[in-house]
């Protein structure tokens, strides 16, 4: 099998260490207080939406080392439909998609959906983690960092 090396435009945390570095501040920061496993799935839901491939690889290889299973991995893109997730997920993933598809605005039912299954300090935490997995994808797909590029 033959396959495309998509040629990568600019290795970002080199030539813009202090901005990658502060990315990586958020990213840490974002991350406190929340699951691990929750964590990843928003995390690949978002990378799926955005087409990040390098996101999608890193972030479902974390997901297997906080022992999520192949088949909700599998299925994320199409969580909606699956009976895999919990209300406290699905919650989480809705939220995702709101934010992550910012155009069409985060509606009152979807933040509703959130609060119920969130503390406010939490919802902050999964909030920002959006956000922070959004700018990961504009960075890496505007860079075209592709999966096994350091």
């Amino acid at each position: 099998m033959t396959t495309f090396q998509v040629p990568q435009r600019m290795n970002f945390s080199q030539v813009a260490p202090k901005v990658f570095k502060a990315v990586l501040a958020l990213d840490a920061a974002a991350r406190e207080g929340l699951d691990p496993v929750l964590l990843e799935l928003v995390q690949i839901r978002a990378s799926q939406i955005n087409k990040c491939a390098y996101c999608i690889d890193y972030h479902t290889a974390d997901a297997r080392k906080a022992g999520e299973s192949e088949e909700r991995i599998y299925q994320l893109s199409a969580w909606e439909e699956s009976s895999l997730y919990t209300a406290k997920e699905r919650a989480a993933l809705a939220l995702t998609e709101a934010v992550t598809l910012l155009p069409a605005g985060v509606s009152d039912d979807a933040y509703a959906e959130a609060e119920e299954h969130f503390a406010e300090k939490e919802l902050a935490q999964l909030i920002a983690l959006i956000f922070t997995v959004n700018a990961w994808n504009r960075m890496n797909v505007t860079t075209r960092k592709t999966p096994g590029t350091p």
